[in-house]
């Protein structure tokens, strides 16, 4: 397959603490990987590096073949790279206005038509259209989160922790939502969790450990990992 986002022997931190420490991934075209880890694993720190909001201090991302890593994050976005947060939403801003501030790169017309599609994937958003982010259910939010990100049309969504806060009930809906996007909208998808309910689409898994990839591979190989699969599954032979 061909890769379409490369990460290479990435370091990245907040000031004088350094979190990654020479984490390389791949993500190829129209493939979802997920990106295992514990908090403080530095999931965030890498999800924000990619998306610029963090400088690399070494390493190199690659987007279609182009080096992006001094690109600012506006470039990286209108070049086809949407982020959400573990927020994913402007709370203070309605639900119209959230659709529109994601597709801010696209024109008017664009816009209105995206936002229209946005409504027929999530027809509980178009009622609560003019409502702000902050009266929203928590299962909610996340679907306005991931209708913003794609307000751009992005050829790659990063998430960050799409389960966070979410029921066992609101956490099925999300993984069947973002199912249904990527085989309807032929999506790449890098999503960090800590919930292994979201292994059941992944097609590649990475694991992060104290800022290091500590294992990638898929579903098979990390269960067939005895340290791994008790660690994340509770399960020991």
């Amino acid at each position: 397959m061909e890769v379409l986002l490369g990460v290479e022997a990435l370091e990245s931190g907040y000031g004088s603490i350094q979190v990654l420490w020479g984490s390389s991934l791949e993500v190829a075209s129209n493939q979802c990987v997920v990106l295992l880890g514990v908090n403080g694993a530095g999931k965030t720190t890498l999800l924000k590096t990619i998306a610029g909001l963090l400088p690399a201090r070494k390493g190199k991302i690659t987007f279609k073949g182009a080096d992006i890593t001094g690109l600012k994050p506006n470039s990286r976005i209108a070049g086809g790279i949407g982020y959400m947060s573990e927020l994913g939403i402007f709370p203070n801003l309605t639900v119209e206005e959230n659709l529109k501030l994601g597709g801010y790169f696209r024109s008017e017309k664009d816009n209105r038509k995206r936002a229209g599609e946005m409504y027929e994937y999530f027809p509980d958003l178009r009622a609560y259209a003019k409502k702000m982010g902050a009266s929203l259910s928590g299962g909610q939010r996340k679907m306005l989160g991931v209708a913003k990100t794609l307000m751009s049309h992005p050829g790659l969504v990063i998430m960050d922790e799409p389960s966070s806060g979410l029921s066992p009930k609101f956490v099925k809906k999300v993984i069947e939502v973002l199912k249904f996007l990527h085989e309807q909208e032929k999506l790449s998808m890098l999503i960090a969790e800590q919930n292994v309910s979201f292994l059941d689409f992944a097609q590649k898994i990475y694991i992060l450990d104290k800022g290091r990839v500590s294992f990638d591979g898929d579903v098979q190989e990390l269960k067939g990992n005895d340290t791994i699969r008790e660690t994340y599954f509770g399960i020991s032979r």
